[in-house]
């Protein structure tokens, strides 16, 4: 589907990021996910595509601009190898860097960013808690002042990247009132009192690390505080908003790739004498998965334009989440459903995309909280 708001900057930086996929990832991506760990040269050279520096300023390594649709392009790109857990694996530093790079002291910020930034170590973005999933104001993990430190005691819990990283955003509660006492720490990897345990047998994304973090006192200093006491959240929701468009860009590929590797199948495979692609049903099937994509991609385009003017509309990333997560498990069924037994034997894209749907639903905000977020941002 043709977007009115291309333009040649944002074409050519899709056709790198297409080729460095084509090129550099497809061919592996099944050996990944089979091993279940992608390279660590792999983020290098993903970081030199500066994709990594999205909104970072270029004393820190980062691009000094933003781009939605550049944004979205990767992802897009990126989902069609066919391995979401290879995007996962890549870009679970994604969401930690913005308020590293908003919310850090200097000396934070000129000792780890341009790293992160550049692929050369990890970071992530804890979060999510074994106990609260998507419900934040009910975080449990305390930070008590101590001196000139705070106290960090909790666990964390499905934090993607958490295996690798060297460094975190970490919530935790300083103060009451839900999502109001909530402030966030940077804390590093070899500081005492953390460790962490990966989560393993796993449906999905077996090419990306995910973990649970253990803090059992764990001392930060005070100047480790990223922005105001008890702000911290409420001063990141719009870094998850980011997330949730990146994640519909990759389903927006991971669609395409359903329909794409439908068609070239049913263009291929005979049934009764003539080939499949001549049977009403399926062609049917592949008018309406073509349908649901060019929705979804077609509202993408005006959100990213409107975040592009200034203004996330937080509502429409919602609304765009769940809707995307929906019509991409109706394409990986049918694509499924199109390919047959073919499809469910393990080393095509297809059976990736299939085992990989649910978790486009859960991630990032469950399709029930995007309801409801919606709902409240229309004011109801």
């Amino acid at each position: 589907m043709r977007n009115p708001f291309e333009t040649e900057e944002r074409a050519a930086f899709r056709a790198s990021i297409r080729s460095f996929v084509e090129r550099e990832i497809a061919p592996h991506a099944d050996a990944w996910d089979e091993a279940g760990d992608v390279p660590w040269a792999l983020h290098e050279k993903i970081g030199a595509l500066g994709v990594f520096g999205f909104g970072v300023s270029e004393a820190y390594g980062g691009l000094d601009f933003d781009d939605c649709f550049m944004r979205a392009a990767y992802s897009e790109e990126l989902a069609k190898c066919g391995a979401s857990g290879v995007a996962a694996a890549l870009g679970g530093r994604s969401i930690s860097i913005g308020p590293i790079e908003k919310l850090a002291n200097e000396e934070i910020k000129d000792r780890v960013l341009a790293d992160i930034v550049a692929g050369r170590i990890g970071s992530s973005l804890a979060i999510t808690e074994p106990s609260g999933g998507s419900d934040v104001a009910r975080m449990k993990t305390t930070a008590r002042r101590d001196g000139n430190h705070y106290v960090i005691k909790g666990e964390k819990a499905f934090i993607t990247g958490g295996m690798k990283s060297d460094h975190f955003v970490v919530g935790a509660r300083t103060g009451e009132g839900g999502l109001d006492g909530i402030s966030l720490f940077f804390v590093d990897a070899d500081t005492p009192g953390f460790s962490r345990t990966e989560l393993a047998r796993k449906m999905g994304w077996w090419a990306s690390d995910q973990a649970t973090l253990m803090f059992d006192d764990v001392r930060v200093a005070a100047t480790n505080m990223l922005g105001e006491e008890n702000r911290g959240f409420l001063q990141i929701m719009n870094n998850f908003n980011y997330e949730r468009l990146s994640m519909v860009a990759g389903m927006v590929g991971m669609m395409k790739v359903c329909l794409e590797d439908s068609i070239n199948w049913a263009q291929q495979r005979e049934t009764f004498g003539k080939p499949l692609i001549r049977s009403q049903v399926i062609r049917h099937k592949i008018a309406d998965m073509s349908a649901k994509i060019d929705m979804v991609e077609a509202y993408l385009n005006h959100i990213c334009w409107q975040a592009n003017e200034g203004e996330m509309p937080v509502a429409e990333v919602s609304k765009a989440k769940f809707s995307a997560s929906k019509a991409l498990e109706f394409c990986a069924s049918e694509a499924m459903q199109i390919l047959g037994g073919a499809g469910y034997l393990r080393g095509n894209r297809i059976e990736r995309i299939y085992r990989e749907v649910k978790v486009q639903a859960i991630g990032g905000g469950s399709e029930e909280i995007m309801r409801d977020l919606a709902v409240r941002q229309m004011g109801l």
